[in-house]
């Protein structure tokens, strides 16, 4: 579907950062984290970002609609019903940000390492969770079979590795009509419809 760099070439290219750095440089650091977290993608998903044909991405309702893709899997069903609760009323692009948002998380090593786990972590306890449809007590029904088949094409193109192009690694995101504490720090990225996207702060080891 997409081509991406390998993950060899991005170690490759943070190394030679890093070891033109001294021993204990935030740019060091950085790197540091950012080999930790690839070293925590699975084998299947980088397996997946590799060799990839490109094609041409178009967030409109016209270009999904031709799209002829494969759905299934517990990663595509978890991120499909995410975006329906989250997001059915978005445009296109739309759907798409959040998608972003989820698998940035997912690539973070501040969150759970599978799509199905970012989407459910805190579940649980009411209003507590990161997802509030997952915590809200309401039945999780699907009543809009068009609109699911819509936001499945989304989670199954860019499970499949659509490049993440428009929230600038955003990991947050709300809706205008909250405020959320966090939003007063995290810088925000961009806004899409009817939500802000932010991203987390990095954050670096203190000496």
């Amino acid at each position: 579907m997409f081509r991406l760099m390998t993950l060899v070439s991005v170690l490759l290219a943070g190394t030679a950062v890093a070891d033109s750095a001294s021993a204990d440089t935030p740019v060091k650091r950085l790197f540091e984290e950012e080999r930790v977290a690839l070293g925590r993608i699975s084998d299947a998903r980088r397996a997946s970002y590799l060799d990839r044909v490109e094609t041409d991405l178009e967030y409109s309702r016209d270009w999904l609609a031709r799209q002829q893709v494969s759905q299934g899997g517990d990663e595509w069903r978890c991120l499909a019903e995410a975006l329906y609760f989250e997001a059915r009323g978005e445009s296109v692009k739309g759907q798409f940000a959040v998608a972003e948002v989820i698998l940035n998380r997912v690539d973070s090593p501040e969150f759970p390492d599978s799509v199905c786990g970012v989407i459910h972590q805190g579940t649980g306890q009411r209003y507590a969770c990161q997802f509030t449809y997952t915590c809200d007590g309401h039945p999780e029904n699907i009543h809009e079979p068009r609109a699911f088949r819509q936001v499945g094409k989304v989670a199954r193109l860019v499970l499949d590795g659509a490049p993440r192009r428009l929230t600038d690694g955003a990991t947050h995101y709300h809706t205008r009509a909250v405020n959320p504490r966090w939003a007063r720090v995290f810088p925000r990225t961009t806004t899409i419809g009817v939500h802000h996207f932010y991203k987390m702060p990095t954050r670096l080891t203190a000496n």
